[in-house]
């Protein structure tokens, strides 16, 4: 029997994970933070903000919590400011899951969603928007978790004591998603002196995030890693993470997170978030070059029921290029193959320096492809989305004077397609004028092919099979 949903927070279970770890030399368990009454690990963090807040004065009776925040953290103040008799406000990214968004409501918090592709320094950039905010509401008190040393100190309190309890002193490898970094930064913290130092703390991190050393270009993966704006000035990381605890980083792509989702729920019955697909394929590395004598723990930060509008939805892995379709079937990434990666450029360049690149790949391209102008530079093959600034055709491209910038020429990047979507079914979905497509291979471009490919895709499979009328 409990006061309130507020003592409810914590005492979560450890979970083996005996099948997704089947084989594998060391015991994986997964540290359950998705039974918290918000479903997250940042129920902790936030009532240890308020209650310091409330201690210190900065927060009073009838006052109003604003936050910025991919989702989990508003929820959990949202739930502390319901029961002791708050306001809430929460701001968040544009692209965070709806589902989140919906849940943030259900519990009377006030959204603001901001462009989630701003740099820093913006002042609609989500935390400045949330300072601003909080400066403005009368009463207003800005929960802060990135710099709030509440944040970290509740795992040094609780997490970590629950994991050392739990594993009896035996845990020797301690794997978490690397956000905030309060989480990681806290636990790892008290483990590393409980231990005398002797466990090892694995940061998980989506593989082109800045803390494993990504070029920050964005991710499909909510809740975890560090995103850098190519036009941000100085990056700055949070207060609440210490890299000094950390003893390595593994990069996880997009889709091996959530390929480690799907397996959780299938085969472990455990329904959870992205960033636990990226930590526990992190912690799954671990324990493959484990000793039988080690004992990997793994946090699990949050519950898949935010993310069943992406990450457990088939149109939406479909369209981001994460499923690769149906077999024997003609589908955008045989085109995409074809066509090689895209013609892309970063900002600034002028015609002629994007004529290079087009001269480049030699003759034979198309008036109806485009090229992709992007915000940054970068190694990659492939393109984020949010990263690219727009699209100019190329028949376009070769009629602007050679010193001629191409900003001001730009297109949005028009509806884009998943390389494992049949090639008939997006050919009758996307605008019959669109004259180039965007495929998307794990979130990212892969390619710009012609329209026409698709209507010549339609030509050879009627010629090959009988009996298929053509489409177009």
């Amino acid at each position: 029997m409990h006061e309130s949903v507020l003592d409810v927070i914590g005492g979560t279970p450890l979970i083996r994970l005996g099948r997704v770890g089947a084989g594998l030399p060391a015991p994986v368990y997964l540290k359950a933070e998705f039974l918290n009454p918000g479903m997250s690990v940042k129920d902790r963090a936030a009532l240890a903000m308020v209650l310091a807040a409330e201690k210190s004065g900065g927060l009073r009776p009838g006052g109003t919590i604003v936050e910025s925040t991919s989702g989990n953290t508003g929820i959990g103040l949202a739930i502390v400011a319901a029961r002791r008799g708050y306001q809430c406000i929460a701001v968040l990214p544009d692209k965070t899951s709806p589902d989140k968004i919906a849940v943030l409501r259900a519990y009377g918090a006030r959204v603001v969603l901001t462009p989630a592709a701003l740099p820093a320094e913006h002042p609609e950039h989500v935390r400045n928007l949330a300072q601003t905010i909080s400066m403005r509401t009368p009463g207003g008190w800005l929960a802060d978790q990135y710099d709030n040393p509440a944040n970290p100190q509740a795992h040094v309190e609780a997490t970590g004591p629950e994991i050392w309890e739990q594993t009896q002193g035996r845990v020797t490898h301690f794997v978490a998603g690397i956000g905030t970094g309060g989480t990681i930064t806290g636990t790892a913290r008290y483990l590393k002196q409980a231990s005398a130092g002797s466990v090892r703390v694995i940061g998980a991190d989506p593989h082109s995030s800045v803390y494993g050393g990504g070029d920050g270009s964005p991710y499909a993966v909510e809740a975890v890693g560090h995103y850098l704006h190519p036009e941000t000035a100085r990056d700055v990381w949070p207060l609440s993470y210490d890299e000094a605890l950390v003893d390595r980083v593994e990069r996880i792509g997009d889709r091996e997170s959530i390929t480690t989702v799907h397996r959780l729920a299938r085969e472990e019955g455990l329904l959870v978030g992205g960033s636990s697909g990226t930590a526990v394929a992190a912690a799954l590395r671990v324990a493959r070059d484990a000793a039988p004598s080690d004992l990997v723990v793994v946090i699990a930060p949050d519950s898949g029921r935010g993310y069943l509008s992406r990450y457990f939805n088939d149109e939406w892995l479909l369209a981001m290029g994460f499923q690769d379709g149906a077999p024997d079937t003609p589908v955008l990434g045989d085109l995409a193959a074809a066509a090689g990666a895209p013609l892309a450029i970063a900002l600034p360049a002028t015609a002629i320096e994007a004529l290079a690149v087009v001269a480049s790949r030699g003759s034979g391209l198309e008036d109806g492809l485009a090229l992709v102008v992007l915000n940054r530079t970068g190694g990659d093959e492939t393109w984020a989305v949010p990263d690219v600034a727009g699209v100019l055709p190329l028949a376009e491209l070769r009629a602007l004077p050679d010193d001629e910038p191409l900003g001001p020429y730009l297109r949005p990047l028009p509806s884009t397609a998943g390389s494992g979507e049949a090639i008939a079914e997006a050919d009758a979905r996307l605008d019959p004028d669109q004259r180039w497509i965007p495929v998307l291979h794990d979130g990212r471009i892969a390619a710009v092919v012609a329209r026409s490919d698709l209507a010549r895709s339609h030509l050879a499979v009627a010629a090959a099979v009988p009996g298929i009328e053509e489409v177009r």
